[in-house]
């Protein structure tokens, strides 16, 4: 064997062993992924048993920063509503993901970045102000389309995180209302973590909220709350939509914008 066919064997053995080791972490990954989905969705029955419910909890895997083929494994096992965070993201992935599942945008949405998501998107999940709805509405009325809309309520009146505050949620649902192009399904939350204590209150309020408006409105019927760490709580207070991350996909390292 001469030097560079030895240096070329060498190179082919490298790279299947890498190929074979990265296989392996995807496999190991796919396990904790399976066996994580299996106990969330006992979790979520559980938490409907206790608090008397017979209607349907829609597990959303949230899929910031998880690569395509872990995203399309979780589809397999039936989890098939994706949530998005980031419109550039979202690109990069849409293409690979398994055709079965059905995306929703769930992060902070600027008006000018509408018109690149609303084609594959079924649902946006963080409509804050009139600008936005009305953006998304002429969107959709200019693809012969309708797409659903969440509200995002601050329950919390966190300044860090998006979203309009009580006071502001009638002028906005009645003006969502006045559209035909974005039709409004519903709120979404993250209410502030626990301390001290608990907050349920947080939790008690949106569901009020949406019980409210669910009466007032036709059209109600969903309220999107509960992420990893809080989503049987969640369900306890009427969510039927919960956002889980890192207790599917395990936790992830976000790089800094």
């Amino acid at each position: 064997m001469t030097e560079k066919s030895f240096r070329n064997s060498n190179s082919e053995e490298k790279q299947t062993d890498e190929i074979k080791a990265e296989s392996e972490v995807f496999s190991a990954d796919f396990t904790e992924v399976a066996e994580s989905c299996k106990r969330i969705v006992e979790n979520i029955e559980k938490a409907k048993l206790k608090a008397g419910r017979t209607d349907e909890v829609r597990l959303m895997a949230v899929t910031k920063t998880v690569p395509w083929e872990k995203v399309n494994y979780a589809v397999s096992l039936g989890v098939r509503l994706l949530g998005e965070n980031r419109v550039q993201e979202l690109l990069g992935k849409y293409e690979y993901y398994d055709k079965n599942c059905d995306i929703h945008f769930i992060g902070g949405l600027q008006s000018n970045k509408v018109k690149y998501i609303t084609d594959k998107v079924s649902m946006i999940h963080s409509v804050d102000s009139a600008k936005l709805a009305a953006e998304i509405n002429k969107r959709a009325l200019s693809e012969g389309r309708v797409i659903d809309i969440l509200i995002e309520v601050n329950i919390g009146r966190e300044e860090s995180k998006g979203g309009v505050l009580c006071e502001e949620l009638d002028d906005l649902v009645s003006f969502c209302f006045s559209l035909s192009g974005a039709r409004l399904r519903g709120f979404m939350a993250i209410p502030p973590p626990a301390l001290n204590g608990g907050n349920e209150k947080y939790f008690e309020a949106m569901q009020r909220i949406y019980n409210d408006y669910s009466l007032k409105y036709s059209g109600i019927d969903t309220l999107s709350m509960g992420m990893s760490q809080d989503y049987e709580q969640a369900v306890l207070y009427g969510s039927n939509i919960v956002r889980i991350g890192s207790a599917l996909f395990g936790n992830r390292k976000y790089k800094e914008a």
